[in-house]
């Protein structure tokens, strides 16, 4: 839970903490963020999880039901249509995506953008988008080989997402990340909102001209 410990200053400690968590899933990282929050650190905290299967959001709530966890809810659902807040309330503190596929990460993140969520972690998979837009005839000794060009995809995908936020008023990070389900090493963009909400300028936008990319989250933050 180090990369909680670090953000649990900018969350409020007087409030209910209200965290929504897109694509739940099987709620391994849901449950032990609600178990350290609230068991452990003490904190008044709610954690609202959402996920396209029902089966998996039965089984979740009846976890939560099973061990006291009053303040920890699943709900079916879209993230691309979800326009609740986490516990019915008009804002969310924390928005948490793990392995929300491809540019459900992006409707995730601008939603977070949009309610002016304190903290956003999330850790992408699946970035298929820029793989079928990037060219650029400097890179094509990179791009031609199959493998290359994926990773060079989804490493622009999250360059261009942790950008954005910080022209959204974020401070980023890029931290590795290892799943409690999988070995595998992944990609975490931890964004704390800067407190007078500061947006700065980046280069992104003409990164992304270069490389012919235009990407969901681009798209949703010009709405």
């Amino acid at each position: 839970m180090e990369f909680i410990e670090d953000i649990l200053p900018t969350l409020s400690k007087e409030d209910k903490i209200h965290i929504l968590d897109f694509g739940c899933g099987k709620s391994y990282l849901t449950f032990a963020i609600y178990y350290y929050m609230k068991e452990l650190q003490g904190l008044d905290v709610e954690i609202t999880g959402l996920d396209l299967k029902a089966d998996v959001i039965g089984k979740c709530n009846g976890l939560a039901d099973k061990y006291g966890y009053g303040g920890l809810r699943f709900q079916q659902g879209d993230i691309g249509t979800y326009e609740g807040k986490a516990g019915g309330e008009n804002r969310v503190d924390m928005v948490v995506t793990l392995h929300a596929c491809d540019t459900a990460t992006d409707h995730a993140l601008a939603k977070a953008v949009d309610w002016g969520a304190k903290v956003i972690l999330s850790v992408p998979c699946c970035q298929h988008e820029v793989n079928k837009q990037i060219r650029a005839e400097e890179l094509k000794p990179l791009l031609k080989y199959g493998l290359l060009k994926e990773r060079a995809a989804a490493l622009v995908t999250d360059a261009i997402r942790a950008n954005i936020l910080e022209e959204s008023g974020y401070d980023v990070q890029i931290l590795e990340f290892i799943d409690m389900e999988h070995t595998p090493k992944n990609i975490l963009i931890r964004a704390v909102r800067r407190e007078n909400g500061e947006r700065k300028e980046t280069a992104v936008k003409e990164m992304a001209e270069l490389l012919h990319v235009n990407t969901t989250l681009q798209k949703l933050m010009k709405k």
